[in-house]
């Protein structure tokens, strides 16, 4: 079966909490443009993030989260002096923390750094069809351009939530010389 791959970037999702110490009282996240998995966008917003190395400024996606969490490449992690879990989003319990300043000010949180999990979201009907539960792993096939390889560990991700789609981040996507959105084959 044939998926669609996109390349997620570095970029944080934030609580309301956070977000009004960094943004300002009663902020709210700018809309900036519509992402592929329901109801979560692009924002305007931007943060710097802070490690013991470096920092980067990054994206905020929303809408806003429970809890504030920054997902890196694995580069990025480096950049920072930072050594995140490979983890599922969410997964956050002892992963790294670090600090992120934005225009009203400041917040440290103890952990919520992690390097996102090869994933893809799939609906209940169409991980029917590709023959796929939740929490499987499978392998998907991307690139015909010279660099092609197999990403293994790939989770599978079920809910009436979201839309078919995998994510990868910005090294995985370099790896096999990716560039925008492609198609990948589902190996089980």
């Amino acid at each position: 079966m044939k998926i669609m791959v996109e390349t997620s970037a570095r970029h944080l999702h934030v609580s309301q909490q956070d977000l009004e110490t960094l943004f300002g009282k009663g902020y709210e996240l700018s809309f900036k443009k519509a992402l592929s998995q329901p109801g979560q966008f692009a924002t305007n917003d931007k943060v710097e993030v802070v490690g013991p190395k470096g920092s980067l400024k990054m994206s905020i996606l929303g809408p806003v989260r429970p809890e504030t969490q920054v997902e890196v490449a694995l580069t990025d992690a480096r950049k920072l002096g930072l050594n995140p879990p490979i983890r599922e989003s969410g997964c956050l319990e002892g992963t790294p923390g670090c600090k992120l300043i934005g225009p009203a000010g400041e917040v440290e949180i103890d952990h919520g750094v992690i390097a996102a999990q090869r994933h893809i979201h799939f609906t209940p009907e169409d991980a029917e069809k590709a023959g796929v539960e939740d929490k499987q792993i499978v392998a998907v096939k991307v690139g015909d351009n010279g660099r092609g390889l197999v990403f293994g560990d790939v989770i599978v991700r079920v809910s009436p939530k979201y839309a078919a789609a995998m994510h990868i981040d910005t090294d995985e996507a370099n790896a096999a010389g990716l560039s925008g959105t492609i198609d990948g084959e589902i190996l089980l």
